[in-house]
């Protein structure tokens, strides 16, 4: 296959999880008036217990100061707290308020149910292959996003089956 045909598959491939990421984030959003983001936050607060706002960044993937904003809505709605930390005031932790335990326990599956019993029939190492692929198309995609505008060169943007320098 071509690079061009490659291009167009993987583009039209990401277009259509996109899509679908989008329609189940605006369901979330109905169900719970939350974005995608929030309830990712909230999510991990729930599998992490009482945490730092630092560990919470780290575990969703998301910005320290896009976290410090999105806590603050989810503390606004009363779904989580945050308290300053006994040994060490400069340290807050957060914590699922019981309102947000039970959103939680209320809310809809992140990815779709359909999407979801998709992805578990499938088989096991087929699923890994999936997950393998994805996690390095991510990688690609975030240094993409870090690293300086190029020129285009091949000694500049590296080959295009091999993982971004580390």
């Amino acid at each position: 296959m071509r690079p061009d045909e490659e291009n167009t598959i993987l583009l039209k491939q990401i277009r259509r999880l996109a899509r679908a990421l989008d329609l189940q984030s605006r369901q979330i959003d109905r169900a719970m008036g939350l974005t995608l983001p929030q309830f990712v936050v909230l999510d991990a607060l729930g599998e992490m217990g009482e945490v730092t706002g630092r560990a919470l960044s780290a575990r969703a993937d998301i910005s320290p100061p896009t976290m410090v904003g999105i806590l603050d809505k989810l503390e606004a709605k009363g779904l989580i707290e945050r308290y300053r930390s006994a040994r060490d005031r400069r340290i807050v932790h957060a914590r699922l308020t019981p309102r947000g335990e039970a959103a939680l326990r209320q809310a809809p599956d992140p990815l779709g149910e359909r999407l979801s019993r998709g992805f578990r029939a499938l088989p096991a190492d087929q699923r890994t292959r999936i997950l393998d692929g994805l996690s390095q198309l991510g990688a690609l995609a975030a240094a993409a996003l870090t690293e300086p505008a190029g020129d285009g060169n091949a000694e500049n943007s590296g080959s295009a089956g091999s993982p971004p320098p580390e």
